[in-house]
């Protein structure tokens, strides 16, 4: 018998032809064993295992356990590994594709931007090249709005945008003004800006509405997920659809517990929905998704009773054999990062025309606004003008911070350029952004200008800032943000309250 098959003799030739036979490279690490010679046959049966346990491949496995990350940790997802090894079987794909889309045909909700979208406008071929442009643009202004926003706050948004700017052509030829305007009030200004620049680029460069998700990407402010609403719903393109409720829905159906945020697990959300949509109805299977996510597969309480996909559910699954296990679970809990605090000094300032007089209001007062940095939080929107102050900031130090603001942007010396009617302290108010909480502390400045309203038409700082004057009809009817809006009124209740009697007589100053 050949000496390589006797395992009760082992010479170092032997070994070295058994590490050579299993693949391991001869190293350093191998060279104790190499030198020992001729040893008993315990040692080299113990060599053999130490070799063959080394090169074994440890098989993998999802995960089903339920942690937390942080949101601002850049640590890798544990189960990324894992999540690439997932995928539909061709019968699940058929069968969730059938059974979302019957769904769908029998409990989609009535919205305006799908009757535009779905092609049947009365007296217009649903196959016309202007036609399909029209749906396009319909889909890429809701979706816009859409995203963050609530579909019942939108409809009204949607409907008064469509009767201002019924094509492209038309909204390319507004201003960012006329749009922040009309999108007052739904928030994230910035996705009104990208559309009105998108709307002109395109314009620009031959009025041809891109078709696919490639084209669509190079518009400004067109992402992945615009662009694939947009390609799918318009133009036919079978190309995935990825959102919150997308995520929700895949996660649970896959039981996936890795980080939902991490980069690589985002790109696996959108590889799974891929394979889900349907070639011949891509569309319709996007929104049937979506929906699906926000009307059924909700968040905190799904209602898995009447749910067309359960027999495809593995967090179900999961949650009918185990009962620390829940279906809402999946998809996991990221811990969101921090809001930050900051707080401002809110001025309103108000100027008085016309001769002094004792009247302490007066209806020919116009408020001064400013225009925010055209970058960064609420680029390019009017305000009344404001400082940041640090949190213990008191009432003398914010108004000595708002006066060297009026002097420095407006050459405004409350001492020499201007009398004060009137200074009043109106109270605090707390605004919520996505990751800022501001604390504003409001007052109402009442001036009367010295030469004339002339004093305000230089503009010092106009490079980095401009400014205009408005008088209450104008302002009430400015597309300002809810937080504006919200000081406005807050000035509005206190003249009020001021200006009622009391025994049977109207005030007559307020402090100063």
């Amino acid at each position: 018998m050949p000496c390589h098959s006797q395992p009760t003799r082992t010479s170092t030739s032997n070994i070295f032809k058994l590490i050579a036979w299993r693949g391991i490279p001869c190293s350093s690490k191998y060279s104790p064993l190499l030198s020992m010679g001729s040893k008993k046959k315990t040692n080299a049966a113990a060599a053999a295992a130490s070799t063959t346990t080394t090169t074994r491949k440890r098989p993998r496995r999802i995960t089903r356990t339920k942690p937390k990350y942080n949101d601002n940790e850049e640590e890798e997802a544990p189960t990324v590994s894992d999540i690439e090894d997932l995928g539909f079987s061709r019968n699940e794909t058929l069968e969730i594709r059938a059974s979302l889309l019957e769904w769908y045909d029998l409990n989609q909700r009535d919205l305006p931007w799908r009757r535009i979208s779905s092609g049947g406008v009365e007296g217009k071929d649903g196959n016309d090249e202007e036609e399909s442009e029209r749906r396009a643009y319909a889909v890429w202004v809701s979706e816009v709005m859409l995203q963050q926003t609530r579909v019942q706050a939108v409809i009204g948004y949607f409907n008064r945008w469509m009767q201002k700017w019924p094509t492209l052509g038309h909204l390319a030829r507004a201003s960012l003004e006329e749009v922040n305007e009309m999108w007052a009030g739904l928030g994230y200004y910035r996705r009104a800006r990208y559309l009105l620049e998108g709307a002109k680029k395109i314009v620009e460069g031959g009025d041809i509405f891109p078709k696919t998700v490639a084209a669509l990407r190079k518009v400004p402010g067109i992402g992945d997920y615009t662009a694939g609403a947009i390609a799918s719903i318009a133009f036919k393109e079978a190309v995935p659809v990825v959102d919150g409720n997308v995520v929700r829905v895949v996660a649970r159906l896959k039981a996936i517990s890795a980080n939902p945020k991490h980069s690589v697990t985002i790109k696996n959300f959108w590889k799974l929905s891929g394979q889900l949509v349907d070639p011949s109805r891509p569309g319709d299977f996007n929104q049937a998704l979506m929906e699906f996510g926000a009307t059924v597969c909700t968040q905190l309480s799904p209602s898995c009773s009447v749910c067309p996909v359960s027999a495809h559910c593995s967090a179900l699954s999961l949650a009918t054999k185990q009962r620390s296990a829940q279906v809402t679970d999946y998809p996991i809990k990221v811990v969101k990062s921090k809001q930050r605090h900051d707080f401002a000094a809110v001025t309103v300032v108000e100027i008085l025309e016309g001769q002094d007089t004792t009247e302490e209001f007066q209806l020919d007062g116009r408020f001064l606004l400013v225009k925010r940095p055209e970058e960064g939080l609420l680029a390019g929107l009017w305000e009344f003008p404001s400082v940041l102050v640090e949190v213990e900031a008191d009432l003398a130090t914010r108004r000595h911070a708002i006066d060297q603001f009026l002097k420095k942007s407006f050459k405004l010396d409350l001492k020499k350029s201007c009398s004060v009617v009137s200074r009043e302290d109106i109270g605090e108010y707390v605004h919520v952004f996505s990751h800022i909480r501001l604390k504003m502390f409001v007052e109402l400045l009442v001036i009367r200008l010295k030469g004339g309203k002339h004093v305000l038409h230089g503009k010092p700082d106009s490079k980095t800032m401009a400014w205009k004057s408005v008088d209450s009809k104008a302002l009430s009817s400015m597309g300002l943000t809810s937080g504006v809006r919200k000081v406005y009124s807050m000035i509005q209740k206190f003249k009020q309250d001021k200006s009622k009697p009391i025994n049977g007589k109207a005030t007559k100053k307020m402090t100063s």
